[in-house]
């Protein structure tokens, strides 16, 4: 589904991402890990194009979509939820919802359905839909910023850290949502530091440091490394 073939990207002089190569098959959910300032979000950025490539080609479904802009790549599927969230605070938890379903505003059927299965996901959003997104608990809002990445009907979602700044019980939570809707059919690539919780749902994984991918593998081959061990989830 997603190939990145020798991806680099530039911040100025200085080079933020390094002959990255890595794919991503359809129904997959793949686990990027890293230490914060290791490429996460710069790899994710350049994914959903609003980091340029400086060198290397991104494919989706076979067709290249390097240097395409971010609402083209919206379009054809690929859909990021920010580190961060990225919330408008003192907008409706509706209204940031619908900001999601912008590029398919002309389909209105469409939204309406896609809004119930969002809102069948997180039933606490239906009943909060009114209130300033502001006002929720940081849960919540990790909540909304999903459903709304949800709006754009990704078939290729780019979680960047769901679980930061959450507590243990909502992290448990939100990551069996993730594992949810990657069964329901959504691809998944979830950029996270939270290692164990990842790699529990995860089928595959990669691991980012300085800009380089330095190690991949599946979920038990990454579970039961030494060093990642050691690095992201403790001896």
């Amino acid at each position: 589904m997603l190939q990145l073939n020798n991806v680099e990207a530039r911040y100025g002089s200085f080079k933020a991402l390094e002959q990255v190569s890595m794919s991503v098959e359809q129904g997959e959910l793949v686990v990027l890990l890293g230490a914060n300032g290791a490429g996460k979000s710069t790899l994710f950025n350049t994914i959903s194009g609003l980091i340029k490539p400086s060198a290397g080609t991104i494919s989706l479904d076979g067709t290249d979509v390097t240097g395409l802009k971010p609402s083209g790549l919206v379009q054809s599927g690929v859909v990021q939820c920010p580190e961060g969230r990225k919330l408008f605070p003192e907008m409706s938890v509706l209204k940031n919802l619908m900001l999601g379903a912008y590029v398919h505003r002309r389909d209105k059927a469409a939204i309406k359905k896609t809004l119930e299965d969002v809102l069948t996901l997180f039933p606490i959003l239906d009943e909060k839909k009114d209130q300033a997104a502001g006002s929720l608990s940081g849960g919540q809002q990790q909540m909304v910023a999903i459903g709304r990445a949800m709006m754009g009907r990704p078939k290729l979602l780019l979680l960047d850290e769901p679980s930061l700044g959450l507590a243990p019980l909502v992290v448990k939570q939100m990551f069996e949502t993730i594992k949810g809707i990657n069964e329901q059919g959504t691809t998944v690539l979830l950029a996270e530091q939270n290692a164990f919780a990842a790699l529990k749902i995860a089928h595959r994984a990669y691991v980012i440091e300085n800009g380089r991918l330095v190690m991949e593998g599946d979920k038990d081959a990454m579970l039961g490394n030494e060093a990642i061990r050691k690095a992201y989830i403790g001896a």
